[in-house]
């Protein structure tokens, strides 16, 4: 029997593909192993490295070479976004001049796997000449690095996932993931709020989340809005004129009563040439205040599976200033 050289390809091909998954599956699983471990190794050297950049007045500079200043970068933008000023500086660099850069008052975090990066020594020993704290990160407990270092985050030593154990893959992840614990704890011990991080986040997904729906909603002419005793026929033109798919039923002061949306429309559609707008509403809707953030008043469409919320008056709770409907959200990238 001849084979096939098209299913032979395409039997070879599937094989790769088969191989290629399982070796990311096995990267994925070792890296996430080795996190597991730092957490359970994680000790009191950690919130002792907490208390030094909660105690700090000036700036955190983040330092290493390779592989781990690449990670350095990282773990200083995610200071910096989370509200604790933060830079990099190349320790390369630092020793032709740019140790001018840290000043009495900050602390550097200096990062090295086997903590005998030789770059890094001018960078620290000038930093402890200034009285500066040094936060290391390694995971060689007895190296030169940790003999400078005023406290010292030691990383569980395990394989990398390359295969030659050679390329820095899971410990440059042990690197990161301990930066990021770093920022979270600080930012959650300082009392962070959300609107402070929208004020160092105002661009993209992140700061489209933290929007409050003033800034979105339709308001004022826009508002789809009916009198209880409005017969329903009128209705009807209102709600197809403002096209949001809901009406809003408010008394003679402008509370707002009840809602009419498509859904109603089409349960009770035996009564839509009788009823009046008070006789097809229901009664009690979900509505958010003003200053609700985006992030939040989709969290509240998504649960009660609707897909509009009446905004209502900061000082007045009962009276809609607003509408937000979720298509303003999706268009945030809320999705």
């Amino acid at each position: 029997m001849f084979e096939n050289p098209k299913q032979t390809r395409e039997l070879q091909r599937q094989i790769a593909r088969a191989a290629m998954l399982e070796h990311g599956r096995n990267v994925l699983q070792i890296e996430a192993s080795a996190i597991a471990q730092l957490s359970h190794e994680l000790g009191d050297d950690f919130p002792e490295a907490v208390e030094i950049l909660l105690a700090t007045r000036g700036r955190v500079i983040v330092s290493g070479m390779g592989k781990s200043g690449h990670i350095a970068h990282k773990i200083a933008a995610t200071f910096s976004s989370t509200g604790l000023p933060a830079f990099f500086v190349h320790p390369a660099e630092a020793a032709h001049g740019d140790l001018g850069m840290i000043a009495r008052g900050d602390v550097l975090v200096a990062l090295s796997n086997s903590g005998a990066t030789a770059e890094l020594s001018a960078i620290m020993h000038h930093a402890r000449a200034l009285g500066c704290p040094v936060i290391g990160i390694t995971s060689q407990r007895h190296s030169p690095m940790m003999q400078v270092a005023t406290v010292g985050l030691i990383l569980p030593r395990v394989r990398e996932a390359c295969p030659a154990n050679v390329s820095p893959t899971t410990s440059t992840t042990l690197m990161l993931a301990l930066g990021d614990a770093l920022a979270v704890t600080v930012m959650r011990t300082r009392g962070v709020t959300r609107a402070q991080l929208e004020v160092l986040h105002p661009g993209g997904t992140i700061g489209s989340r933290l929007q409050p729906v003033n800034a979105l909603m339709h308001a004022s002419g826009e508002l789809p809005l009916v009198a209880a005793d409005m017969p329903m026929r009128e209705v009807l033109l209102i709600m197809t004129e403002k096209s949001f798919g809901i009406a809003g039923v408010v008394d003679e002061r402008g509370a707002l009563l009840g809602t009419i949306t498509d859904g109603d429309l089409r349960r009770k559609i035996d009564q839509l040439l009788t009823s009046t707008a008070s006789g097809m509403m229901t009664a009690d809707p979900k509505t958010i205040p003003e200053g609700t953030i985006a992030e939040d008043a989709f969290a509240m469409m998504t649960a009660n599976k609707i897909t509009a919320l009446f905004v209502m008056d900061a000082e007045a709770p009962e009276k809609p200033v607003g509408l937000l409907h979720i298509h303003d959200l999706y268009r945030l990238g809320l999705a």
